[in-house]
This record gives C-alpha cells, structure tokens and sequence, in this order.
C-alpha cells in the first residue's frame, strides 16, 4: 500500500480525490512529504503522476476516555489543509500517546481535548467521529460508546459538524436520530492494507468551483446541495455489524427479536454482539422513512467485484473475477461509472447474464441481501445460493 498503488486503485474505482490516512505515523508522513506536491490549497497530488487523483492530508485515530465511569474507546477522523498542519498536529497530540506504535494511534484524552488541540493549530482543521455506529471503536457504538454526541466532545461539540455513517448504517437510519440534524452526513470507506482494490465501496460525490481545502471545507460544513451532490452507499446489510448476533453459533437476527431475547444467544446463552441496526432504534425518537429538510441525497450501491464474484461464483478476489472487472473498466472507463451511469443496453453486451441482472436489479434497489452480523459480512442471495460479500486477498493478484 502506497500512493501509487492507492492512485491506480483510485482510477479504477472512479474516484479523484482520496484521503492520504495515517498523517500522525512518521514514516507514512515523511513518504507524504517526499512525494507529494500542492496542486491547490489543501490538494495535493503525487510527483510525476498525471494529476488525476488528489489527496487530502488526513488521519483517523483511536481516544480512550471514561464518562460515567466507564471507558468509552471511539475513532475520529481529521482533515487537515497542509502537511506542515499535520505536522503541527502530530507535535499536539504526541503528548497523549505514542503515534508510532500504530497508523491508527490510540491517545488518552477526551474527544473535547482532542478537538481542542487539534482546532489550535489551525481552526480549518475537521474532527468528526468514524463509522458512527460501529459496536466497538465508536461515537454510538453499543460495545465502547455514548449516547450523545455531548457525551463524547463535551463543550468542543459545536466544532463537530459531520459524522462519517459506515458501512453498516446509511442516511435513512441516521436520519431517525433528530440529534443529528445538524451534522453532515459523511459516507468515506476505508482501505486497510494491504487491500487497495476496496477503495471507494462508499463515497462522497462533490462538483466544486475549484477543488481546494477551502471549498471543500465549506461544501461540508455547509451542506450546500450545489456543491455537495450526493453520497455512495453500500446497502447497510452488506456491513459487518448491520444485525445483532453471534458469529460462534452462526446465529443472527433483527432488532425485534434480538430485544425480545434481551440481547441472549438463544444457542449459547451468551450475549450477542448487537448490531447498528438494534443500537439505531435505541437512539432513535423519529420512524422510519422520515427524512429531515437539509438531507444530501444518496445512492445504495454493491461492489462491482462482488456483483462478478456472485455471477461467475468465484471469490471477488479470483483472477476469474479480476478478469472480467479489467475488461469492464477498459471498455466504460471506471467502476463507479458502470454501476451508476453506464447504459444498461451497452453493459449488457459485455457483463455475464446473471452480472447483468444482479447490476439491474442494484440500480432498482431490489438486491436480497442477507444481513452482515458479528464481524460476518452480509450475503447477497442468488437464487436459492448464499454468496459471500467478503474474500481472501493475495497481493500478488493485484498489483499493476
């Protein structure tokens, strides 16, 4: 995993601007620092490539704190508009924990400290909580979380003003939440590595005058629908945590039942791991369906390798797979394209029958996925077969 390897994968994928990760690791950001260069405020691009993907200089990382006694764990995510920023950064939070025992450090403080120090280096600096509603490493998460967003950033709360959803949530549900009316929605994913063929399975879709920090900045604190489009989101039940359940006894379940059964494994007796879907309707005080007046737009997508993976039945990192997805991209140009834009009659000509209907069937929303649980990815459901929507990966089948 490196930048070119992320802007290769950023091509395929359709994707033009990506989050460099990791600022607060030093080797990672010296890399940072040899090889990329400012295109625009706060926009960079790699030395000798052609410009078509930009980065944003960007970390996610771990704070350990107690509220009520209990210790809360949640990831945060950070914009910042430069490099020499970032380093200015780091120098803040090393006084909380050491930076380079991981790209994702843990730091003991509060997430009002952390906003804080980082809003005093440079108030156009962003926090904003990861994967909201993760159980475990998150704002709402029902393993290591809180409840209000007050609960987490204290009186540094009005400086917070997005939240990134995840995979196993989407606007609808954060929607129910009338709390977080006033925050930006956010749908970024993550590509741990070394697995930069996952970029882009959720995205954020921006047209902006100029792309620079500052529009970017505004697009988002704003929520100015001219300039912040929409966002890419997979189906919620394709994320690992979407039900609640028990990964050692196969057993999953929506929130109904998991509650009735006060949250016990009915195989094993021990509590399950309860998933988003079960932790929303804690929270939530609106119904489903209900959409605030400032809402972005959203589009529901699958994976393309995981629409091939499901047609061919071959794992979405085989080369049977691979294959195909090549000569897709070659023939619309990228993935994001062919799953949201390309004519259904040209794609017909070049997918497999059954690709066909399932990339139909995910533009109408009418793909049967079985909910992800416990770590377990969801399923998509062909016919009467349970395909699954994750795979081994073997680097050597992936680099340009």
């Amino acid at each position: 995993m490196n930048l070119e390897v992320l802007e290769y994968y950023a091509k395929l994928k359709g994707l033009n601007l990506l989050g460099t990760g990791d600022f607060t690791y030093s080797k990672w950001l010296n890399e940072l620092k040899e090889q990329l260069i400012e295109e625009d405020f706060g926009i960079y691009i790699r030395r000798g490539s052609d410009g078509q993907v930009r980065f944003l200089v960007q970390t996610e990382v771990n704070t350990v704190f107690e509220v009520n006694g209990k210790v809360r764990r949640v990831h945060h995510v950070i914009f910042v508009p430069s490099l020499e920023v970032a380093e200015q950064v780091n120098e803040s939070l090393a006084k909380y924990g050491d930076l380079n025992v991981d790209g994702r450090p843990t730091l003991k403080m509060d997430g009002a400290t952390l906003v804080e120090e980082v809003l005093s280096v440079d108030d156009l600096n962003i926090v904003f909580p990861a994967h909201a509603w993760t159980p475990w490493y998150s704002i709402f998460g029902s393993r290591g979380g809180v409840d209000k967003i007050e609960q987490c950033y204290g009186d540094k709360s009005k400086e917070v003003f997005a939240l990134e959803t995840g995979l196993s949530s989407d606007p609808p549900m954060n929607w129910r939440v009338s709390a977080l009316d006033r925050l930006t929605l956010l749908s970024n994913s993550d590509s741990h590595s070394p697995w930069p063929w996952r970029l882009g399975r959720e995205a954020n879709v921006f047209e902006l005058r100029h792309l620079n920090y500052l529009e970017l900045y505004s697009a988002i604190r704003d929520r100015d629908r001219s300039s912040f489009l929409m966002t890419i989101e997979v189906d919620p039940a394709y994320g690992k945590y979407h039900w609640s359940g028990h990964r050692a006894c196969g057993v999953s379940m929506p929130p109904s039942e998991s509650i009735s059964l006060k949250g016990i494994c009915p195989v094993c007796g021990k509590k399950m791991t309860k998933g988003v879907a079960e932790r929303v309707e804690e929270l939530a005080d609106r119904p489903e369906g209900f959409q605030p007046e400032k809402a972005i737009p959203f589009k529901h997508v699958l994976p393309l390798s995981e629409i091939l993976s499901a047609a061919l039945n071959k794992p979405p990192e085989s080369r049977e797979v691979w294959d195909v997805y090549m000569k897709l991209v070659k023939s619309f140009g990228n993935e994001l394209h062919i799953l949201l834009e390309a004519p259904l009659n040209a794609l017909k000509e070049k997918l497999p029958p059954l690709a066909y209907k399932l990339l139909e069937d995910m533009r109408e929303n009418k793909l049967n996925i079985k909910p992800g649980y416990d770590g377990v990815y969801g399923q998509l459901i062909v016919g009467e077969r349970e395909v699954s929507l994750a795979g081994q990966f073997k680097l050597e089948d992936f680099i340009a």
